[in-house]
């Protein structure tokens, strides 16, 4: 689905919230073989027993894709993604945890070289099904200006 919106069309605090997407075995198997993360932490379940959590952790980097994935639901011709930062791990996820994500307009800025543009930063919170906040980052979106002074 499109929506077409520009740098002034974004109003700063409004959000927005995914449905919820179950992490399975699956996922946490198919992201080890992409990336090459097999650490015992994700795969190896005897292993994770006598450790703090006392079970497989979903990787880090597996719930960053997943939940920026989930936010995609719709295509802005007026914008591309410009990075991510502050990306955090703030708790884990497990086999069978549910997470959605919530999605604020955090701040907006000119582009101090790229007067057609303005940067939106997007504040993402993924969530899992008891609410706790399990991943935070920023996410940095390039809007083209639908009005550029001189």
């Amino acid at each position: 689905m499109f929506r077409t919106q520009y740098f002034e069309d974004y109003s700063i605090g409004h959000t927005r919230e995914t449905l919820g997407r179950t992490i399975t075995e699956t996922d946490i198997v198919l992201h080890a073989g992409q990336t090459g993360d097999f650490y015992p932490h994700h795969m190896d379940a005897e292993w994770c027993k006598g450790q703090d959590f006392k079970q497989r952790i979903a990787h880090g980097t597996l719930i960053f894709s997943v939940g920026v994935g989930m936010t995609a639901g719709e295509i802005n011709p007026e914008a591309m993604s410009y990075g991510y930062d502050r990306l955090r791990f703030i708790k884990p996820v497990f086999i069978g945890d549910t997470i959605r994500v919530k999605v604020t307009i955090k701040e907006k800025r000119d582009h101090p070289k790229r007067p057609q543009n303005g940067i939106v930063t997007e504040a993402i919170e993924v969530l899992n099904q008891k609410d706790e906040t399990v991943l935070v980052c920023e996410h940095l979106l390039l809007v083209n200006k639908r009005t550029i002074f001189a």
